[in-house]
């Protein structure tokens, strides 16, 4: 890992001045947390996470372990209300864990209280580092949501959510090129939640030793770039970004400049409905275990957006 600072980077980028010591703690959302120990709060969102994954399976109507392609890794599990029909709101959600743990199997946070009213929830699973480069898993997410259109041409919209390293992937959906993929998905909303949006930092930090990301990997997987030129995919679409108030300084920057460069851009199709929240008294953990309550802030924000 190399020292970051004095290499001649322009100064009004603030982590470019931090000591690499510096630069590894702000992009280390478990030592921000101030509640618990960084190691129990790991532990602690893990445990919360299978708990309501077992929940929901063991509740909820669903259709575990679904491939959206051919890679093994490359599956989903749909969780549906009650009333089941084709014309629901679909929810998405990207985990988190830097692109290299995590899964879809402890991640059902939502399920219940979005199924409660009416909302299909989608959790989406994707070859973690170092099986899958960055590249490959901004393909796979871009395909498991070109899947869920097509399954359910019907879908009374479609939502997507992540979570660190999964908001990134949700924004880089921002910019994927359907044709390709031979179907337009009823995108209506975007939940970025404690993100990442501009990668070069991580390149040098300890996150980097799985990813092996090189600068160009960095700066082509990095939204921040690149969605100043995109085009809206529908002029009624929400962008929310959302970060906690117990995030990190580097993470609430990540997240207010990507807010910044995402309406500044007012195109012919209208421009981005953003939106940015910062939510009080919740980490960078807590912030996404919270989901599992119907009455809290982010799902009630989740619902009122589906819904309005």
């Amino acid at each position: 890992m190399m020292d970051v600072s004095g290499v001649g980077f322009p100064s009004k980028v603030p982590w470019k001045k931090m000591s690499a010591e510096e630069l590894e703690n702000q992009y280390c959302p478990s030592r921000w947390v101030v509640r618990l120990g960084a190691e129990e709060a790991l532990r602690t969102y893990s445990q919360i996470g299978i708990e309501a994954t077992t929940r929901a399976r063991a509740t909820r109507k669903s259709l575990l372990h679904v491939p959206y392609g051919d890679g093994e890794g490359e599956k989903v599990d749909i969780y549906f209300p009650d009333e089941s029909s084709e014309a629901l709101p679909f929810f998405l959600f990207f985990h988190g864990g830097y692109w290299q743990s995590g899964s879809k199997d402890e991640s059902a946070f939502m399920v219940d209280p979005l199924t409660a009213q009416g909302v299909a929830v989608v959790i989406v699973a994707y070859d973690i580092a170092p099986k899958g480069t960055l590249d490959h898993m901004v393909d796979q997410v871009t395909r498991s949501v070109a899947f869920v259109q097509k399954r359910y041409p019907s879908n009374k919209g479609i939502y997507l959510c992540g979570h660190s390293a999964g908001a990134h992937l949700a924004a880089m959906m921002l910019l994927a090129d359907w044709t390709k993929h031979g179907v337009t998905p009823n995108l209506r909303g975007f939940f970025l939640v404690s993100g990442v949006f501009d990668l070069e930092p991580i390149v040098y930090t300890s996150q980097n030793v799985a990813l092996q990301l090189t600068l160009e990997d960095a700066q082509r997987n990095s939204p921040q770039l690149k969605v100043a030129q995109a085009q809206p995919v529908d002029p009624t679409c929400r962008v929310l970004v959302v970060v906690g108030q117990f995030d990190s300084p580097e993470f609430h920057r990540q997240s207010w400049e990507f807010y910044q460069v995402l309406p500044a851009q007012t195109l012919c199709q209208g421009e981005w409905k953003a939106s940015f929240e910062e939510l009080h008294d919740v980490d960078h953990f807590e912030i996404v275990e919270n989901l599992i309550q119907k009455d809290n802030v982010l799902t009630q924000i989740i619902l009122k957006t589906i819904f309005q």
